[in-house]
C-alpha cells in the first residue's frame, strides 16, 4: 500500500479509496471471518431495511456503530458473522408497484392476478441492492452482502410459518374482530406502533350533539362531544362515568335543557338574550361567551337554571332518540346511556358517543353491555376505501373525512347541532401513503401480547441498552401499555399465514413447515407465496363429504417477519439447531429510535412468546438524524442530499465526524467502559 503524503494537496476521499481497494486486494474482511471462525461466536442481528430506496444519513449512523462493535469484538477473540439483510414484502414494495401500475384497488390487483402482481413486486424488490452496497462498503464497514439474507427466500418464509404455528399451539394466536388503526390510503389495518410512527398537527371540527331523552319531564338532551363527526350516523350508545356528577340545566333564553357533567358546565355555549340577539349587527347570531368587567367568563347560571343534579350511574339505561335511522334495527339493544370509567371530564361533556365499529373503547363498551354480540357480524358502514357503504344511504360513497362538513350540515338541519368549531391536534397519518388514519372494525388474526405483559417487561429488566433511559422509560412504558398485536394484513407480497380452514370453519390446520404441507396436500411446494399456494387444497380429516381445507386469504404484517429474523436467516430450526440453541439470545442489536416501536418491539414479543426470553442482550439506540427542514430523514420525502456525493467531496470519516459527532458524546462515553465488559 503507498504511503500516506501529507500537506496542503492531501485528500481524504482519495486516501479511504485507497484503503478500501487494499482491503479488497487482500480480502480483509472475508480472510477476518476465516481467521476467528473457530473462536466463539458473537451474535449479531443486523435489523433488514426496505430495499425500496437509497440508504441516508440515518442508515449511515446505524451502521457505523455496528461496525464499531463487531470490528472491536473481533479484535477480542470472537467470530463475528456479519449478514446483511432486506426485508422484502409489505406495503412499501406494493405502493411502488401500485404506482407504476396505476393501481387503486384490490380489485385491479384480482383483475389483473395475484401470480402477475407479486412477480412484479419481486422484480424491484432487488433494484437498490448494488447501490446498497457500492455507499454501505465506501462507508468502510465490514458486511457480508454475498451471504445476506432476504424475507422473501423460502427458507425465511418457512422458518415464519414455524414461529406462527409453535405460537398458535401455545394457545398465543386468535381470530378476532377487532377496532385497528387503518389506512385507507393502502387500504389495509395497520399495527399500533405502526399508527405511532407519523403525528401530524391537524385542524379537525368539534361539534357539540343533543340526544333528546326519551320520556324526560323536561324534554332534555344528552349533550355529546365529538371530533369525528363521520361517526356520528353509526352511533349505538352514549357512555358516562358512573362515578362522575352529572346536572340537569334550562337555558333561561332559549328554553332548551341539557344534561353535561357539572364539572364540565363551562365547556357548554353561553347563549346572548334574545333581546341583545335582536338589536345585534346583521349576522352576529352566533353562540357567545359574555365577559364581565372583570374579564371573567359571565357566571353561567345568569344563563342556566339548575334544575337537578345526579351521579352518573343514575343515568344509566335511560334511552334516547338516534340522530339518524341507519341502525334502527339495533333498538332494542342500543340508543341508551352505559358507563364506563374511561369516560373523563378533562374534555368534552362528559358524555362520549359510542360507534362501535370505530373506536377501541367503543367496541369494548357495546360489547361488555350487550350493546352488540361478541361473535355478531358487526356492521362496519365504511369501506375499505373509507367510503360510506349504501348501509349509510345519505352520504354513501363520500370518503369519511369529506363528509364531516355534510355530516355537520345535517345535524344542524334536524335541529340537534349544540356547538361547532374547530381545533388543532396530533393526529396519526399512515407512515407509507401519508394519508389520516381511520379507526375500523376489522377481522383479523391477532398475537396474545397482553397476556405477556409481565414477561415482556421482566426480559426488558434483563437487557442493557445504551442510552438506558430508552430502556427504562420508552420502551417500558411502551410495552407496559402493549396491546395484542394484530399480524394478518388483507394484501398479496408477503409470507401467506399457513392457516388452511374447511368450509364449515369447524376444522383449521397450521403448517410449520413445507414438508407437512406437501404431505398434507401431495402437492410440490417450490415458494411460499401467494400464487404459488393458494390453489392447493387440503382434504378434511373427517372424510370426503366435509370436503377440503383452503388457506385464509391474509398475509403476514412484515413486522412479524423481520421479528422471526433472528430464527428465519439462518434457517431454524430446519438447520443450524447447535448455532442457534448455543448463542441465543443474541449478543447485539443496533438501530435507531424508532425501533422502540418496531423492530426492537416485534423481536421481543416474539422471542418471549416463543422461549420466554428477550432476543437480544445488548443494544445501542442511536437518535435521528434530521433533515435541514427538522423532519425525519426520509426515502419517500428524499429530504435530503445524496450521502455518496458528500462521502465524495469530504471522505467516509470526516462526514461521519462533522454529521454523527453526537454518538462521540460525553453520555455514550461514560457508558464505554460498562457497554464493553458487559458485550
Amino acid at each position: 500500500m503507498e504511503e500516506v503524503c501529507e500537506g496542503k494537496d492531501f485528500s481524504f476521499p482519495k486516501q479511504e479509496e485507497r484503503i478500501l481497494s487494499f482491503w479488497a486486494e487482500i480480502k480483509a474482511f472475508e480472510t477476518q471471518l476465516n481467521r476467528t471462525q473457530s473462536l466463539p461466536e458473537y451474535i449479531f442481528y443486523d435489523g433488514p431495511p426496505f430495499a425500496t430506496g437509497l440508504p441516508h444519513y440515518g442508515h449511515i449512523l446505524a451502521g457505523t456503530i455496528k461496525d464499531i462493535v463487531t470490528r472491536y469484538q473481533s479484535l477480542t477473540g470472537h467470530h463475528v458473522t456479519r449478514r446483511f439483510g432486506w426485508d422484502c414484502h409489505g406495503l412499501p414494495v406494493e405502493n411502488e408497484i401500485d404506482r407504476k401500475l396505476g393501481i387503486k384497488r384490490r380489485d385491479d390487483v384480482i383483475k389483473m392476478g395475484i401470480d402477475a402482481y407479486n412477480e412484479e413486486c419481486r422484480s424491484i424488490v432487488t433494484r437498490y441492492v448494488e447501490e446498497w452496497e457500492k455507499v454501505i462498503t465506501r462507508t468502510g464497514r465490514w458486511i457480508d452482502f454475498k451471504n445476506d439474507y432476504k424475507t422473501m427466500d423460502l427458507n425465511f418464509m418457512e422458518t415464519v410459518w414455524w414461529v406462527f404455528a409453535q405460537l398458535f399451539d401455545k394457545g398465543l394466536v386468535y381470530k378476532g374482530f377487532k377496532v385497528m388503526p387503518y389506512s385507507t390510503g393502502c387500504r389495509t389495518v395497520l399495527s399500533n406502533f405502526e399508527a405511532g410512527l407519523n403525528y401530524k398537527d391537524v385542524p379537525d371540527p368539534e361539534i357539540m350533539v343533543a340526544f333528546p331523552i326519551i320520556g324526560d319531564p323536561h324534554d332534555a338532551a344528552f349533550m355529546a362531544w365529538t371530533t369525528t363527526p363521520w361517526t356520528l350516523p353509526s352511533n349505538l350508545c352514549l357512555c358516562v362515568n358512573a362515578n362522575l356528577d352529572y346536572v340537569k340545566v334550562h337555558n333561561k333564553y332559549t328554553g332548551k335543557v341539557f344534561v353535561v357533567a357539572e364539572s364540565r358546565l363551562s365547556a357548554i355555549p353561553i347563549e346572548k338574550p334574545k333581546s341583545k340577539v335582536a338589536n345585534a349587527p346583521a349576522g352576529d347570531t352566533k353562540v357567545s361567551n359574555p365577559k364581565s368587567k372583570s374579564g371573567k367568563t359571565e357566571n353561567l347560571m345568569d344563563s342556566y337554571e339548575l334544575l337537578e343534579k345526579v351521579k352518573g350511574s343514575e343515568l344509566v339505561q335511560k334511552k334516547y332518540q338516534p340522530l339518524f335511522n341507519y341502525f334502527i334495527e339495533f333498538s332494542d339493544t342500543a340508543f341508551r346511556v352505559v358507563a364506563d370509567n374511561y369516560v373523563t371530564d378533562d374534555s368534552g361533556t362528559g358524555i362520549v358517543h359510542c360507534a362501535p365499529a370505530f373506536g377501541e373503547d367503543d367496541y369494548r363498551v357495546c360489547i361488555e353491555h350487550q350493546i352488540i354480540s361478541k361473535g355478531e357480524n358487526l356492521i362496519v358502514a365504511v369501506d375499505d376505501d373509507g367510503c360510506f357503504t349504501e348501509k349509510i344511504t345519505d352520504f354513501s360513497g363520500t370518503y369519511v373525512k369529506d363528509a364531516d362538513k355534510y355530516i355537520i350540515e345535517a345535524v344542524k338541519a334536524k335541529g340537534r347541532l349544540v356547538k361547532s368549531g374547530s381545533f388543532t391536534h396530533s393526529y396519526p397519518f399512515c407512515w407509507r401513503s401519508d394519508t389520516p388514519l381511520i379507526y375500523r372494525a376489522v377481522p383479523s388474526w391477532f398475537v396474545k401480547v397482553e397476556e405477556l405483559k409481565a414477561k415482556l417487561l421482566e426480559n426488558n429488566s434483563q437487557t442493557y441498552w445504551v442510552p438506558d433511559y430508552v430502556k427504562e422509560k420508552r420502551f417500558h412504558n411502551w410495552l407496559e401499555n402493549a396491546r395484542d398485536w394484530a399480524i394478518s394484513r388483507s394484501r398479496f407480497w408477503g409470507t401467506p399465514l399457513p392457516v388452511w380452514i374447511s368450509e364449515d370453519g369447524e376444522e383449521i390446520v397450521v403448517m410449520d413447515s413445507v414438508a407437512k404441507l406437501e404431505k398434507l396436500s401431495g402437492a410440490k411446494v417450490l415458494d411460499l407465496h401467494r400464487h404459488n399456494i393458494d390453489h392447493i387444497t387440503i382434504p378434511s380429516s373427517r372424510g370426503l363429504k366435509f370436503g377440503v381445507l383452503r388457506r385464509v386469504d391474509d398475509v403476514f404484517d412484515c413486522w412479524f417477519e423481520s421479528g422471526s429474523m433472528p430464527y428465519a436467516y439462518i434457517h431454524y430450526p430446519f438447520e443450524n439447531v447447535e448455532l442457534f440453541e448455543k448463542n441465543f439470545p443474541g449478543h447485539f442489536v443496533a438501530e435507531g429510535l424508532d425501533q422502540t416501536r418496531g423492530w426492537f418491539y416485534t423481536l421481543m414479543v416474539l422471542s418471549t412468546a416463543l422461549f420466554g426470553k428477550p432476543s437480544f442482550r445488548n443494544l445501542i439506540c442511536n437518535g435521528l438524524v434530521l433533515a435541514e427542514d427538522g423532519k425525519k430523514m426520509s426515502k419517500k420525502l428524499k429530504n435530503y442530499p445524496s450521502p455518496m456525493e458528500v462521502i465524495d467531496d469530504y471522505g467516509a470519516v470526516s462526514s461521519l465526524l462533522v454529521n454523527f459527532g453526537n454518538i462521540f458524546s460525553l453520555e455514550i462515553i461514560c457508558h464505554s467502559s460498562l457497554l464493553v465488559l458487559l458485550l
